[in-house]
């Protein structure tokens, strides 16, 4: 089992940027696939990015891109999501996730609790 912690949220200007980071402990000598998902107010959880264990593959939502980029640090244990060009659309409480590949939560065993971003207009 792995555990998951988010940070980097905040709040930020429409056209803005920010950068968050997951931070995995644990089990961490086996590297996961890891991804974002965010949950607006009033909507479900939604998939926005993901990276593969060695880094070499993403995806990511329609919706972000060209706009989010997804990375990992060095020693694999971190995650990156830069976001820049942030809309009022982007506020949501963003979720890091380990586990499988796929843009579907099932996909994912582990999840952090999450870092609030919030884009004023």
């Amino acid at each position: 089992q792995v555990q998951l912690v988010e940070s980097g949220g905040g709040l930020v200007q429409a056209g803005g940027s920010l950068r968050l980071s997951c931070q995995a402990s644990g089990r961490t000598d086996t590297r996961y696939n890891m991804a974002w998902f965010r949950q607006g107010p009033g909507k479900d959880r939604e998939f926005v990015a993901a990276i593969s264990s060695t880094g070499t593959s993403t995806t990511y939502a329609d919706s972000v891109k060209g706009r989010f980029t997804i990375s990992r640090g060095s020693a694999k244990s971190t995650v990156f999501l830069q976001m820049n060009s942030l809309q009022p659309d982007d506020t949501a409480l963003y979720y890091c996730a380990a586990g499988g590949w796929g843009t579907r939560e099932r996909d994912f065993g582990s999840w952090g609790q999450g870092t609030q971003v919030t884009v004023s207009s």
